[in-house]
């Protein structure tokens, strides 16, 4: 497996663009990506009942197993739009699939930024005819830069593997900085591929990685209402097709699409509104994994935890503090905290330790914290980051 350019463009038969199209004042807000064959789609969408209208025409348009493009706006997330978001959801799609020449079923949207606000159909329609004359395998930072709202950084990655005698590539792009707790998606996430692969065993995939991926991080505890994850399987690599798990190819690919995406998921609490600070929580001897995971999200949500790292305090109180009201099965004389390689409370008790230790300990990247439960074999780790004056700045003013 090897690390290659080009993003969501990187895989063969995919193209993009993206341009300004007036909903944010400075920077590029309307992105076109583009399979020049019929994929097999797979998806992945917030668990929030509030839905954006993009994601529910997407839902729609799911149904039928099969996409060619999606048109993507950011700066407005045309949620709590009522009819009318619906409405202007379905014109965007109905306005690329005439431009594109193909079955509007075949067209997603998505749209993030901020909630409440109607979309600027006058401008949106006028743009989007001017995205498909611009499709291009160079425009993927293009595209990448359209779905940005806080992010300060592009984020995409792609690989190329090995599948018997074919060769595959798989990338993706993403956005998200804020308001990420996801729920089995994140922010906003296109991962396309020219291998072939049976649209039901991509769910399936793309669930299970998720889980592990963009379900491990957290940078304030919130969720979206329009967080989407689309995959595109458009088969151009000529390989066989992907239709059981029981297969060596399958496990290559299997194993591609989590480097890719755990990638995608560090970028994104790297990017964290402000964040200084990432960190990896790790719970080992919970009673079960899924008990773990619950320790791990108390931690990794826990605003005075953020705020300790932000200042730098090896304050392992809080951390203490954290995994006790998670509601996971331990023994208090048990557990034990530590800060990278140094455990600061063992087994019940705190082992005294000058703060100076600690000064190298903030400095590695990413921050390491330990957590031993003594309770069983569960085990499970979370990203997340710091909580920073610059994230409540970020926030205050966001809509001004």
């Amino acid at each position: 497996m090897e690390w290659i350019k080009g993003g969501v463009t990187a895989p063969k038969g995919f193209l993009c663009s993206g341009l300004r199209s007036g909903i944010k004042r400075w920077a590029r807000d309307l992105g076109l990506l583009y399979s020049e064959v019929p994929a097999a789609a797979a998806a992945l969408f917030t668990k929030s009942r509030l839905k954006g209208a993009p994601l529910l025409v997407t839902q729609e348009h799911l149904r039928g197993g099969r996409l060619q493009a999606v048109v993507v706006n950011s700066g407005n997330a045309n949620c709590c739009t009522g009819p009318r978001g619906l409405l202007d959801a379905r014109r965007m799609t109905r306005l690329t699939a005439l431009a594109l020449r193909i079955p509007e079923r075949r067209v997603a949207v998505c749209s993030t930024g901020a909630i409440g606000v109607y979309l600027p159909m006058g401008r949106i329609e006028r743009k989007i005819q001017l995205l498909v004359p611009d499709l291009s395998r160079q425009k993927n930072l293009e595209f990448a830069e359209a779905i940005m709202t806080t992010d300060k950084k592009i984020k995409e990655a792609a690989v190329a593997f090995k599948m018997g005698r074919s060769q595959g590539i798989l990338g993706a792009v993403c956005k998200g900085s804020g308001m990420i707790y996801p729920r089995l998606a994140t922010m906003l996430c296109f991962i396309t591929t020219d291998v072939a692969v049976e649209r039901k065993l991509l769910q399936s995939l793309l669930g299970r990685v998720g889980e592990a991926t963009f379900n491990r991080i957290t940078v304030d505890g919130d969720t979206s209402p329009n967080d989407t994850v689309l995959l595109f399987a458009n088969g151009v690599a000529g390989n066989p097709r992907i239709a059981s798990a029981a297969t060596k190819s399958f496990r290559q690919f299997e194993k591609a699409l989590h480097h890719v995406m755990e990638k995608l998921s560090k970028k994104i609490v790297a990017d964290g509104e402000g964040a200084t600070q990432v960190a990896e929580i790790t719970v080992t001897h919970a009673k079960s994994d899924e008990e773990a995971l619950q320790a791990c999200r108390f931690v990794a949500n826990s605003s005075l935890v953020k705020t300790a790292l932000f200042g730098r305090d090896p304050n392992w109180g809080r951390i203490a503090a954290s995994v006790g009201a998670s509601g996971v099965s331990f023994l208090p004389e048990k557990l034990s905290v530590a800060l990278g390689e140094v455990w600061l409370f063992r087994k019940g008790t705190p082992v005294v330790s000058g703060n100076h230790r600690f000064k190298r300990f903030f400095q590695q990247h990413p921050l390491k914290i330990r957590i031993d439960l003594g309770a069983g074999r569960g085990h499970a780790s979370m990203w997340t980051c710091d909580l920073t004056e610059e994230y409540v700045r970020i926030n205050a003013h966001y809509r001004t």
